[in-house]
């Protein structure tokens, strides 16, 4: 089974392209991150519960009312006042990284646990390919599973900023742009992609209209599913030591990969 990472940036289209990979002609499985993020702090949860052991007494505004919906089970605990949350992680300051660390330490490792069972059930029921969405690939280190990398980017940063606020018009420009500069540059994500090559690393651009993206996915998914048949799925799933020494061997290449990447960034500052 191919393991798809898909990733990008905010506002770069990254929900849009997955929402197609779910859809026929493809019908892939998608193991959404921020769908799983939310899940693991769901009120009642031991990270719900550990976000308010560390945020509460300095964001008095964490917790929503509670809804006025009788099914609600109020002994839980109220919701999270998630944009609240993400004013107090969001940003470049010392302060709001320290923060951002403390809220990632609590999602990250929840949400893994998560990420591994769904990836077993895709496996069990044959599926060729899953994609793991998840906005920080890289620098959560799941790229390293992964068969292939698919990042969704723009080439013009205005096209970005655009597009989100449009989308969360209750915004800020400030907000907006530590949103997007705390998820990193995308086109950098979109080099470090490419140097996977052959298949395994893919860039798909996203500057234009919903029918421009369609064709360039569609493209770049022939090459991807020639890289990666459905008789090679097949096989894996029956025969499991098979399956083991590929995840090995894939595991392996992404680390090479890795290192060969590291190696560079450390010459270029180097340099500077």
């Amino acid at each position: 089974m191919l393991l798809l990472g898909l990733t990008g940036s905010i506002a770069t289209g990254k929900s849009t392209v997955s929402s197609i990979l779910s859809s026929p002609p493809y019908s892939l499985p998608i193991i959404d991150a921020d769908i799983l993020a939310r899940r693991v702090v769901e009120p009642g949860t031991p990270g719900y519960k550990a976000i308010l052991s560390h945020f509460q007494s300095t964001t008095p505004d964490l917790l929503l009312p509670f809804p006025d919906d009788p099914s609600y089970d109020r002994s839980k605990g109220a919701p999270l006042n998630r944009p609240a949350l993400g004013r107090r992680v969001f940003g470049d300051s010392e302060e709001r990284k320290k923060d951002r660390g403390v809220l990632n330490g609590i999602v990250h490792p929840a949400v893994r646990r998560e990420m591994y069972k769904a990836l077993l059930g895709a496996y069990l029921r044959g599926y060729w390919a899953v994609v793991l969405d998840v906005p920080l690939l890289f620098e959560s280190g799941l790229d390293i599973l992964c068969g292939t990398v698919m990042v969704v980017a723009v080439k013009d940063p205005a096209i970005q900023m655009k597009r989100l606020m449009e989308r969360d018009p209750h915004l800020s420009a400030e907000d907006a742009e530590n949103r997007v500069k705390s998820q990193g540059d995308v086109r950098e994500k979109a080099l470090r992609c490419e140097e996977r090559r052959k298949g395994k690393g893919v860039v798909v651009w996203n500057d234009g209209d919903k029918a421009a993206l369609k064709a360039e996915l569609e493209r770049l998914m022939r090459d991807v599913s020639r890289n990666s048949p459905r008789w090679w799925a097949w096989l894996l799933l029956l025969c499991p030591p098979l399956a083991g020494l590929a995840g090995i061997w894939n595991y392996w290449r992404n680390w090479v990969i890795n290192r060969r990447w590291r190696e560079g960034e450390l010459k270029a500052k180097a340099k500077l």
